[in-house]
């Protein structure tokens, strides 16, 4: 079969994820031996031709060889062995070759922060642990990826410091492009780092930055003042009280696809924008009803107009975000300017759609996810989103359908503010990854390289 097919194929058919992302070696090009099969389709009477492409655990029963480049800096292949499907209904929890995804992130009074990471980067390394780690003078943010034991090694070595004991931890199931990538696939997808989870699926970064989750306020800390913390079983009852303002505090790419029901929405592009939302909803300490006579009659139309507009502060805040942390930042930066009462989700939705059952739920819609699951429903299931690698926004299949869509470049979220200059170096970008499997490959810093060129060049190694 041949490894470069159409991006509409790929998008339509969802083809093993090793074969869309030219994870797969040449040698693995026979496992269909019919390629106009579509490799979703499962054996049945009428295509008794796919029976031999699908184990009792659905997936290819052929072993497949991976590049160990990304780790090691050497490209000798590592046989990667399907792991068969157990007919115990219990999952093999002690089975060590398990893969595991831990996201955490503790504020801290860290401000010798960029000691911690050359040792951290170098056990990650050794240990074969992905991801991606920041470190900063407020503390640890990151998600790893490795087998449990190796995952707990890391999790116990940060925190043998005792600044960050009591990390806030959420555990995620492995995906198999997250599988193939960890074993040594690296930049096979141009998935972007997002800010609740700062990772890549290729090897571990461990960065230094002045917050771990960037609200552009450094001077805000959870570790002096922090909001209530709430547990999912109880967040129902909280945000059903007609009291109590619920706050998404996420972007409005996230809130697009799912929120809370009744939750105010602030439609921030990022993080830092929720302080300035803020100062523009509500009398904050200082401003708005604090104002004294003459400063209004000295201020414009305009300016009375927006501070009459104003909300006064709410009986109490509920906040959330993807997996807490956002929200802890922002619960601590409410109690800076006045608010008293301020709550939010621990473990963010994740834990919540993990721990409620759908029949209680109060969650509408699907979550967003930094990682190549794209969004993930109850019980952490994956969702029906895709991801648009010209903006790093999910899309549905509607979206997929509309003029805008090219898969790689645009979709109907950024078509209409990329520049014809950006679409083209997304599509030489794509062109790269179509022809090498990676971003970059031989042609990485250079311009592209012209389909003549590559036949010229292939015609000439064959006369070799």
């Amino acid at each position: 079969m041949q490894m470069r097919r159409s991006s509409a194929f790929m998008i339509r058919y969802r083809s093993p994820p090793l074969l869309i992302l030219g994870m797969l070696s040449s040698s693995t090009s026979n496992l269909n031996p019919n390629p106009k099969l579509p490799l979703t389709m499962k054996p049945t009477s009428q295509n008794p031709q796919a029976s031999h492409l699908f184990s009792n655990s659905n997936r290819i029963s052929q072993p497949m060889t991976l590049s160990t480049r990304c780790f090691t800096g050497s490209s000798d292949p590592i046989p990667i062995v399907p792991k068969i499907q157990s007919t115990d209904p219990k999952p093999e929890l002690d089975d060590p070759n398990l893969l595991v995804v831990v996201s955490f992130y503790k504020f801290a009074d860290f401000p010798d922060h960029a000691e911690l990471r050359k040792p951290l980067k170098e056990l990650c390394q050794e240990l074969r642990v992905s991801g991606g780690i920041i470190l900063a003078p407020e503390g640890i943010n990151g998600s790893i990826c490795g087998t449990r034991a190796t995952v707990e090694r890391v999790l116990a070595f940060i925190q043998s410091d005792n600044r960050l004991k009591g990390l806030r931890q959420i555990e995620s199931p492995v995906s198999p492009e997250e599988e193939a990538i960890h074993h040594g696939h690296s930049s096979s997808s141009p998935l972007a780092a997002g800010e609740d989870a700062p990772f890549r699926w290729d090897h571990v970064r461990v960065k230094l930055k002045t917050e771990i989750v960037t609200l552009g306020m450094p001077s805000v800390s959870p570790v002096e003042k922090v909001g209530k913390y709430v547990k999912p079983r109880e967040w129902n009852t909280l945000i059903s009280d007609p009291d109590t303002v619920v706050i998404d505090v996420r972007n409005n790419y996230e809130t697009r696809i799912g929120k809370f029901k009744g939750a105010v929405d602030p439609f921030t592009t990022a993080f830092r924008e929720f302080p300035s939302w803020v100062d523009d909803q509500f009398q904050l300490e200082g401003t708005g009803g604090n104002q004294s006579e003459l400063e209004i009659k000295d201020s414009n139309e305009i300016t009375k107009e927006a501070e009459s507009t104003k909300k006064k502060l709410p009986k109490q805040v509920a906040m959330y975000c993807t997996g807490g942390i956002r929200c802890e930042k922002a619960s601590s930066f409410l109690l800076s300017k006045g608010f008293k009462e301020v709550y939010h989700l621990e473990g963010g939705i994740l834990k919540y759609l993990e721990e409620v059952p759908k029949t209680e739920s109060l969650w509408e819609g699907e979550c967003f996810v930094f990682d190549k699951r794209v969004s993930v429903e109850h019980g952490l299931e994956q969702g029906t989103f895709k991801l648009c690698y010209g903006c790093k926004q999910p899309v549905s299949d509607a979206d997929m359908e509309a003029h805008e869509w090219e898969y790689g470049v645009t979709c109907p979220h950024c078509y209409s503010s990329k520049s014809e200059e950006e679409k083209e170096r997304a599509r030489a970008r794509q062109r790269q990854f179509e022809n090498w499997g990676i971003i970059g490959g031989p042609d990485k810093g250079r311009r592209p390289t012209s389909k003549a060129d590559i036949v010229n060049k292939n015609f000439s190694q064959s006369s070799v």
